[in-house]
């Protein structure tokens, strides 16, 4: 889990200090920061924006994992990587990324397709765990994972012009004493082979990746630090056509 807060140097109070100003953060949850590690499953649309605010924001240990290479067709959407980087793996191109960007940052990169007999083993020792995947499969297998390991998952999808974020935390309680709800109270079961296009077939605009990936960065932050209220039970909904957001409440099955 976290290596613990530990002490900043004065190039990083300089770094951060539009964070330390911040009540809700300040000097404590820089640190909280600085000591956490935390898991990206994913370095393609929604990984991009997520790894590089998490990674300005002074998140100490980030562990990327994707067995992807760059290909042209995920420029228009996937900014941690260039034209350059086509056909290089997404984690070596990311985690180059993130080192000219901050220098304080420590990136594990892992070469891998999470699936049910890794997952565990992928993501255990982390504070959280998010989930930029694109498939079903991928999307349950870290959710039932980091239910087993009691991690907080921030899970975002992206399709067309549609995107949406939550929080799961299924081993903690709400203010009243009842358990959160898990990703399969939400969504039972995935849909069936063929019944949802790909990102390929249906196409997504690119600057939504930026949009829901960013909320997820900011979920995670907001989990780290203590500050706000994570979206715990809510879905978060945005189109980008109409530019609308909204809120699905959803809980706990018997």
């Amino acid at each position: 889990m976290a290596d613990g807060p530990r002490t900043l140097g004065p190039d990083e109070i300089e770094r951060y200090a539009r964070h330390i100003v911040l009540p809700e953060i300040g000097g404590r949850g820089q640190q909280a920061l600085a000591g956490a590690r935390v898991a990206m499953v994913g370095a393609g649309g929604l990984g991009s924006p997520v790894l590089t605010y998490l990674a300005a924001a002074g998140v100490g240990h980030l562990t990327i994992i994707d067995d992807d290479v760059v290909s042209l067709s995920n420029l228009q959407r996937q900014t941690l990587h260039a034209t350059g980087d086509i056909g290089a793996f997404k984690v070596d191109s990311a985690a180059a990324q993130i080192a000219a960007l901050n220098p304080h940052v420590r990136v594990d990169t892992k070469r891998n397709r999470i699936a049910p007999d890794n997952a565990d083993a992928l993501l255990e020792g982390h504070d959280v765990v998010l989930d930029g995947s694109d498939n079903f499969d991928t999307r349950y297998c870290v959710a039932d994972a980091a239910e087993r390991l009691a991690i907080p998952l921030v899970a975002g999808a992206i399709q067309r012009f549609d995107g949406s974020v939550t929080v799961l935390a299924p081993h903690r309680a709400d203010g009243d004493g009842r358990a959160l709800p898990r990703y399969r109270d939400l969504f039972p079961e995935p849909p069936r082979p063929g019944t949802v296009p790909s990102c390929a077939e249906a196409g997504v605009l690119g600057a939504l990746a930026g949009v829901i990936g960013s909320l997820m960065a900011a979920e995670a932050i907001k989990l780290l630090t203590g500050a706000g209220e994570p979206l715990f039970g809510r879905l978060l909904l945005y189109d980008a056509l109409s530019c609308r957001f909204e809120t699905m409440r959803y809980g706990r099955r018997a």
